[in-house]
């Protein structure tokens, strides 16, 4: 039970009196007699003794009509539809009519009365006493003075859709009803002078509990809104007590002679008696005389505070409705309460240092977080000011994402407050809106506190719970020695380089580094074994080079027993070797133990793979002295030169640089270098090698006879045998003109006549006998042409008499119609016309008619190869050979072939010229 007494006051409403705005600010008059009264829908509804209703707007317009003959004693204003109720007497007596009215519909001008029935409960008539009605239109309930309801079921707006019937009776007066819906269950509250009662409406059965055996007196009772899960408020003399469907809830100890009670908006309003009056009992309590002076009470139960307070004349009811409180008073006249705005009202909180009323406050009237912040600032300022120390850092952690941290930082800087900063620190942490800064101050607290508990709390908190920069927490445990601390927050959370970094610079735990970056997926470690590599393979040489291995080959990585069991294994991925080559400078037995291993595993390594593993090997083979090993170290550097996996450039440098002769030679040949093996021999003087090199590679290139030749002659010493030996192939195959032979022996004074003798002689005869053979050979063709010219002439000037009596084609009897021509072929004409390709050729003399004008043609083209005449004839040791074989080809002739004309005349060319057409293109012609 909470005592009201101990409850601030506060004036949190401004009270004015209504002005007429028509009577130029005179005080607003309410119609004579007011004797009910309601609000809602835009308007407030009053009834007056002569049976009108009464609409007053919000600019204070009042209309009216002729509701009831008599008086009107009760309304009841829906909230959600424009319908009214209402309660009164078209004739004396008690005859109590209840009517309902459509306000969106006329009928004569007034509001369309739908429904009109009496109220009477049974037989017996009574006075009603109370009213209520549900918004969904479905129950209305009526309250009679000698203790019975009556509920109303169905369309309260129709007769005929609807049924009435008798809920409860009792001897209680009734002194209120209100309507609580939860979901899909309806209740009926029903207050009485003695008694609480709730009936539930949504089972059929009606089922009545019993709340409480003492009630309230007439309008004392009040149902608040869904936010306050819609109870029952029943305001005894000496409580107020509000009510479930099932059971009394909390109670009030605001005591005095109640009149009325109202809920609105969270607040409670209550009018009492100013002076003390134990008349609970008397049902018309509320009948006072308009000189008695109430107090009108607005309490706020969440926040437990008097919002305001004031003392009124002969209050008829108090109405909420345009977002104020209307106090409508027996003198016609209308109050208008008008809560304060709720910065004012915080603003009067903050002068007095009410700051947990004023975040309460707040917090019920929905302010944002930015006006919920700045309270808690004052609030926390304000405790800072008194010392209050640990509230104030409290306050300033709910202000977190809304104040500049910087602001309370600087508050407690002092190292007597460094457990407070800490706090909040760690505040500001867990709503991950900590930047690097902030975790540096935390971890540099943490550190300066010595509070190893704390530490391993902050940074060994779960995954999902950690609100702090990881990287710079690992940086700030490093700087201040807390190595230990640093490495399990970088392999916590993956920070593979700070937890390399940390094990490699500061614990020098090499060994635990290359077991980490084993563990690593491919990625991870095969770029930290490229930063880390050159250091671990100076202190582990061994464990590296295998770690290398895995990673190069097929890695996986190491997992414990545990999951090595459970987990199938991965497809693995490959490094490539040739980029850890350089992590092996200063160790080349791990180097050559690492290549071996690639090449042996990986036959298709990379070149450079191989281009190392061959200068190991050169190195070795040049640095060896004892003659078994240097054979065995020879043997396997070829055998890396014949893989074909190293590259021609590097290798042959190589060979070059370790003066491996072999390698060298085998290179040459291999890249078809043949003038770099006889060059390597000459410089070498091994004249045999050289003759060997001409004779084995000379097919390929005729030159290296040349050069073994002007090599030899320029030797002073005696070459004799070798010079022999290289003019007998040059004269064998003709390499060289006599002239150029002579001239290049010229210059050896060891080489005299007797050398080349028998090369001149032989020279000379086959020169004599090929002139022997030349001249032959043109008196021949000169005869041939002589005989063809002869043959042309005849042609030209003689007739031609066919006396073939076979077909050329199938070697038959001549047959009319038949081909004839001039080289003395003839055809059947169905022969001709099957194989000939064209009607002016003869089909068996075609194909050697087309070899001589192809190689017309050829040579016609031949002609105009300059370039390549000019580049042959460069490149030939004789000369004019190449010279006479294209004056014979016709190069320095012009060739000019007349063929007929479009109209079939003979052209206007030279005899020689038209012979030449008819042997090459022959005339057809029938018999």
């Amino acid at each position: 039970m909470a005592a009201f007494l101990q409850w601030r006051r506060f004036v949190f409403f401004d009270k004015e009196t209504v002005k007429d705005p028509a009577e130029n600010g005179k005080n607003f008059v309410l119609p004579i007699g007011v004797s009910a009264c309601d609000s809602g829908r835009g308007h407030i509804v009053l009834g007056d003794m002569e049976g009108q209703i009464w609409f007053l707007t919000r600019s204070l317009q009042l209309t009216s009509f002729q509701a009831y003959k008599l008086r009107v004693t009760h309304l009841y204003q829906l909230k959600q539809h424009s319908i009214l109720v209402s309660v009164g007497q078209d004739e004396q007596g008690i005859n109590p009519l209840v009517k309902v009215w459509n306000l969106d519909k006329r009928d004569s001008g007034s509001p369309l009365c739908t429904r009109i029935f009496p109220a009477i409960p049974g037989n017996k008539p009574t006075e009603v006493s109370c009213l209520s009605v549900h918004e969904n239109l479905n129950f209305m309930a009526i309250g009679f003075t000698d203790g019975s309801v009556v509920l109303t079921k169905g369309d309260i707006t129709r007769d005929r859709h609807s049924k009435t019937l008798t809920l409860h009776e009792g001897t209680s007066p009734i002194t209120g009803l209100a309507f609580r819906q939860a979901g899909k269950v309806t209740h009926l509250f029903v207050a009485a002078l003695e008694k609480v009662l709730c009936y539930t409406l949504s089972v059929k059965e009606y089922p009545r509990l019993d709340l409480d055996t003492h009630g309230c007196a007439l309008n004392c009772s009040a149902l608040t809104d869904p936010s306050q899960d819609s109870q029952f408020i029943v305001a005894g003399d000496d409580c107020v007590y509000l009510y479930q469907p099932d059971e009394r809830g909390p109670c009030f100890a605001f005591d005095g002679h109640k009149l009325l009670a109202h809920w609105h908006r969270g607040y409670l309003l209550l009018l009492t008696r100013d002076n003390k009056s134990p008349n609970k009992s008397e049902f018309g309590s509320r009948e006072t005389s308009p000189t008695e002076k109430q107090v009108l009470t607005v309490y706020d139960l969440d926040n437990k505070f008097i919002a305001y307070s004031a003392s009124f004349d002969g209050v008829i009811d108090v109405l909420a409705e345009w977002g104020s409180f209307y106090v409508l008073t027996h003198d016609s006249k209308m109050y208008v309460l008008q809560e304060k705005d709720t910065q004012t009202k915080l603003e009067m909180l903050f002068k007095k240092n009410l700051f947990v009323m004023a975040i309460n406050l707040a917090k019920s009237q929905h302010l944002d977080s930015d006006g919920l912040s700045e309270i808690f600032r004052q609030y926390g300022d304000h405790l800072y000011i008194k010392g209050d120390h640990d509230g104030a850092i409290q306050q300033y952690i709910r202000t977190i994402g809304k104040l500049e941290p910087s602001y309370v930082i600087r508050k407690f800087l002092d190292a007597q407050r460094i457990h407070n900063l800490t706090a909040y620190l760690q505040a500001l942490h867990r709503q991950s809106l900590a930047n690097a800064d902030h975790t540096t101050l935390l971890l540099n607290c943490y550190t300066k506190l010595k509070d190893s508990s704390k530490l391993e709390e902050f940074i060994k908190s779960s995954e999902s719970e950690v609100h702090f920069d990881v990287e710079i927490a690992i940086k700030v445990l490093r700087q201040a020695g807390y190595h230990s601390h640093a490495v399990f927050l970088a392999e916590r959370h993956a920070h593979h380089e700070w937890y390399l970094k940390i094990q490699l610079e500061d614990l020098k735990n090499y060994q635990e580094a290359l077991r980490y970056i084993g563990r690593l997926p491919f990625e991870q470690a095969e770029s930290n074994m490229k930063r880390y590599g050159k250091t671990l393979m100076h202190h582990v040489p061994e464990g590296t080079t295998l770690l290398l291995k895995r990673l190069c080959t097929d890695y996986q990585p190491s997992r414990d027993s545990a999951d090595r069991d459970s987990l199938d294994r991965m497809p693995g991925n490959k490094a490539s070797s040739e980029e850890f080559i350089p992590i092996f400078a200063n160790n080349p037995h791990e180097l050559r133990e690492f290549l071996e291993h690639m090449i042996e595993v990986e036959p298709r390594s990379s070149q450079g793979v191989y281009d190392t593993l061959l200068e190991l090997r050169l190195q070795d083979w040049a640095h060896e002295q004892d003659p078994e090993n240097k054979k065995i170290l020879q043997e396997a550097a070829l055998s890396l030169l014949k893989s074909d996996n190293t590259v021609f450039d590097k290798a042959l440098v190589l060979c070059q640089m370790h003066s491996f002769k072999e390698g060298v030679l085998y290179l040459y040949e291999k890249g078809k270098l043949y003038q770099q093996i006889m060059h390597y021999h000459m410089q070498n003087e091994e004249y045999g090698k050289v003759v060997e090199a001409c004779k084995r590679y000379g097919e390929q290139e005729v030159c290296l006879w040349e050069q073994a030749l002007g090599y030899f002659a320029r030797k002073e010493e005696d070459c004799k045998t070798y010079i022999s030996e290289v003019l007998q192939h040059i004269e064998q195959n003709n390499l060289m003109p006599p002239l150029l032979v002579v001239q290049t022996l010229a210059h050896n004074s060891t080489a005299t006549l007797s050398v080349i003798k028998d090369y001149l002689i032989n020279k000379l005869q086959r020169e004599s006998q090929q002139i022997e053979d030349d001249e032959r050979k043109i008196r021949q063709y000169r005869e041939e042409t002589a005989h063809l010219r002869a043959e042309i002439q005849e042609l030209r000037t003689s007739a031609k008499i066919f006396q073939k009596t076979k077909c050329s084609m199938c070697n038959s009897p001549l047959e009319l119609p038949s081909v004839h021509f001039l080289c003395g072929h003839s055809f059947h004409q169905h022969c001709f016309e099957s194989y000939a390709e064209s009607e002016a050729e003869c089909p068996t003399c075609t194909p050697g008619n087309r070899k001589v004008m192809d190689m017309l043609r050829a040579q016609d083209q031949k002609r105009d190869l300059h370039d390549h005449f000019t580049r042959q004839l460069r490149c030939s040791n004789d000369g004019f050979s190449v010279v006479a074989d294209y004056f014979g080809r016709g190069v320095f002739n012009k060739l000019t072939l007349i063929t007929d004309t479009p109209g079939g005349k003979a052209g206007t060319g030279s005899l020689e010229a038209d012979l030449q057409r008819d042997l090459l293109m022959h005339t057809k012609r029938n018999a």
